[in-house]
């Protein structure tokens, strides 16, 4: 892994000091490691920033953070970017998992079946955005696919819980812009099952070394308008 103190030591000594000390420190800003650890990894992910995944993978597992916990977040992005941007990340999470000793495969997380999937998924929409997501479902083949796959296979999973998974869909959403509609539906969505606006922003602040300041402020709008 490359050594940017070696070849950019100015660049590095800003970064790290912002990244790992002055955002995570913010007074009011806070968030306790496994949550920073989860929404960083997802907004990688999100932003397409596979060498800095790594690195980020690699101080969270150090910080205790459950390889089951790493694998659920790549899985789910699967739904939120396609197969031709997450798979990239899943590759090297495998290479890190491996490294560091945790045998592959790990225990199966899934807990529906191609009889139940679609009725769980409407069920875990209905959780998340009210009861009328229940028969949305039946608005169309992509509205049913939504349900069955998107929540009946990977929100039913275990390993994360709703309200971790509804932060990572939003930290996906956030990171790689250009689905501000989706943005705010989750981010209502999140404030539905108990992330809060405080929390919300606090997830921002902590992602925004990695994603930048123009699609953090994106994100902060679409908190606002989902608060509205």
């Amino acid at each position: 892994m490359k050594d940017y103190s070696a070849t950019d030591p100015e660049f590095a000594a800003i970064c790290g000091r912002f990244a790992f000390e002055e955002v995570v420190n913010e007074p009011g800003q806070e968030l306790e490691p496994e949550t920073r650890h989860l929404a960083i990894l997802a907004s990688l992910i999100g932003c397409q920033g596979v060498d800095e995944f790594r690195r980020a993978l690699i101080r969270a597992l150090s910080d205790g953070f459950s390889p089951v916990k790493v694998k659920e977040t790549v899985y789910q992005a699967a739904d939120y970017l396609g197969l031709g941007r997450m798979l990239p990340f899943l590759d090297a999470a495998n290479e890190v998992l491996t490294e560091r000793g945790v045998s592959l495969p790990l225990e199966p997380q899934g807990t529906t079946t191609e009889a139940d999937r679609l009725e769980k998924g409407a069920e875990a929409q209905a959780k998340i955005f009210g009861a009328h997501m229940l028969e949305a479902w039946k608005n169309g083949h992509i509205n049913r696919w939504l349900a069955a796959n998107c929540f009946g296979d990977y929100y039913t999973r275990g390993g994360l819980d709703l309200r971790q998974r509804e932060l990572i869909t939003f930290c996906f959403l956030a990171a790689q812009g250009g689905c501000e509609p989706q943005l705010i539906a989750h981010a209502k969505g999140n404030m539905n099952v108990g992330n809060d606006r405080d929390f919300l922003l606090r997830v921002i602040s902590q992602c925004l070394p990695y994603i930048g300041y123009p699609r953090s402020l994106n994100a902060i709008a679409a908190i606002s308008k989902a608060a509205e």
